[in-house]
């Protein structure tokens, strides 16, 4: 028994894909940003996360579709990172199927055995056993074809033409298609993204079924959360062209790495709190036990389920507040409760009435502590002629003084130190840092200093994190505001004066 539970563990821990240090850049900007990842024997595992964030891209790198800029990929450790696609043992299915519509479903499913040439024994001219390149026959085809069309549960539709067929069965023959040259990977790109939510459902259902028997390694890309969390073992968190976190889908919900990946995997209540004690955080101006162990003082970003607040009388709750809103979901009860300036969202089988004041509980092992991902924005800038600091495509009044202590600005605008020394700060390299609420949005990309597009915004309970991204430098503006914006909004910001902090990079160095 030990024997068999430790070949067991062998096969589990195998890998069969890697990816070292794989970065791919477009017009040189990273669409795919150092990643490391491998992929084990028969894993079901899935790219997860919004458009634009480098899944896609990954996947056709392992394919061969795409090449890295730079980074290894290696399939049972040798390199296959220039080995071209056809040369791979994997098979893609693509979210449009590509199917042939002028041959039918038998036809569509051995095309590719047609072309596919396999190595057999064979004799020369002198009678000498070789190895020669031969096609596969009639009958062998038939037989493979017959087998793939089993697996996807469509026997007997060989001679259907597939514009005849559903989309979930259209899509169960791009599958039988790719598993009928009986690759070692299947890389599946976003398959269930053209089919209606009942069909999606139920294939979610035979996809997982289907990996199950087939026992082949699954590759599967989607921005579905639903869909990554109820098939995968393993799923890959992505953003902006890098992994957030890899872990199985038990560990992405409940402990998320980060703000992003707990609004990205289902729903979150995400607060922000600060450490008092040894397990111990303070937010919605109450102190909670919790699990996690975080230096004093520091603060961090708490997350809660909704489905793990529990609901009690207004003097039984750790703090208590107003129901502000109560709708029926079908299996719950989703409602908002209103603490304080605090907006905590709530799963419950039982209905809260709108205006109801009740208090509510968090038991200490569904408090996730996270550290903040953003506590300040940091930049690179200069000083230029006008005594204005440049950074993040913006130019911005500063107060240049707080550079020297003691100083100040004559009337030709020289900096004057306290020793007396003249210096002229043009093209003076300084840091920059600026509070998270010290940046104000505008709704236009005119009359701010930096204009940019919104491609992120999370809730925080009483607040939204906005992250503006800007057009040439592409550096990121991370605002804390109350007001309510949306993804790809073209925006600007202002950041008053006394707001803005400089060093002299130099003394950064030190």
């Amino acid at each position: 028994m030990a024997k068999e539970k430790s070949m067991e563990k062998e096969v589990v821990t195998s890998k069969i894909i890697e990816l070292i240090g794989v970065t791919k850049n477009y017009d040189g900007t990273p669409a795919v940003n150092d990643i490391n990842l491998y992929v084990r024997k028969g894993e079901f595992i899935t790219f997860l996360g919004p458009s634009g964030c480098g899944k896609t891209t990954t996947l056709r790198m392992i394919a061969g579709f795409e090449k890295p800029t730079q980074g290894k990929i290696y399939l049972n450790s040798v390199d296959i990172t220039d080995l071209p696609p056809y040369k791979r043992p994997v098979n893609t299915v693509f979210q449009r199927y590509a199917l042939f519509p002028h041959l039918n479903v038998y036809e569509n499913i051995a095309y590719g055995l047609k072309l596919k040439r396999i190595k057999t024994a064979g004799v020369d001219k002198n009678g000498n056993e070789i190895e020669v390149m031969a096609k596969y026959t009639k009958s062998e085809i038939a037989e493979k074809v017959k087998k793939a069309l089993k697996m996807v549960d469509l026997e007997d539709f060989e001679k259907r033409s597939v514009t005849t067929l559903s989309g979930g069965q259209q899509q169960r023959i791009a599958i039988a298609r790719a598993i009928v040259n009986e690759p070692e990977i299947l890389l599946l790109d976003e398959p269930l993204g053209a089919l209606d939510l009942k069909m999606r459902k139920e294939m979610q259902v035979e996809l997982k079924a289907m990996h199950e028997k087939l026992g082949i390694t699954f590759i599967y890309v989607t921005h579905d959360q639903e869909e990554a969390l109820s098939m995968s073992d393993t799923v890959v968190v992505m953003k902006d062209g890098k992994i957030q976190q890899i872990g199985t889908p038990q560990d992405i919900y409940n402990e998320p790495k980060n703000s992003f990946v707990a609004d990205f995997i289902g729903e979150s209540n995400i607060f922000s709190g600060t450490m008092v004690g040894d397990r111990k955080v303070k937010f919605m101006n109450k102190v909670f036990d919790c699990i996690d162990d975080f230096e004093k003082n520091e603060k961090v970003d708490v997350v809660v389920r909704p489905e793990d607040v529990e609901i009690v009388s207004v003097e039984k709750g750790s703090v208590s507040g107003e129901i502000i809103s109560s709708i029926f979901k079908g299996v719950h009860y989703q409602m908002t409760l209103m603490v304080g300036k605090t907006e905590v969202e709530i799963q419950s089988t039982k209905c809260y009435e709108k205006g109801e004041k009740v208090g509510i509980i968090i038991a200490h092992n569904n408090i996730h502590i996270m550290h903040k991902e953003f506590v300040s924005n940091v930049y690179d800038g200069y000083i230029n002629k006008n005594n204005k600091v440049c950074f993040a495509d913006g130019e911005f009044d500063c107060d240049v003084t707080q550079l020297y202590e003691g100083s100040y600005l004559d009337d030709e605008g020289y900096l004057i130190t306290k020793t007396g020394e003249k210096i002229d700060l043009t093209d003076v390299d300084v840091k920059v840092e600026v509070g998270l609420k010290d940046i104000e949005i505008i709704d236009n990309d005119v009359d701010g200093d930096a204009c940019g597009s919104i491609i992120s915004i999370v809730y925080k309970g009483d607040h939204y994190q906005v992250i503006i991204r800007t057009d040439e430098e592409e550096e990121d503006f991370v605002c804390d505001t109350e007001y309510t914006w949306n993804e790809n909004d073209r925006v600007s910001v202002k950041i008053p004066s006394d707001k803005i902090k400089l060093k002299l990079k130099v003394e950064e160095a030190k």
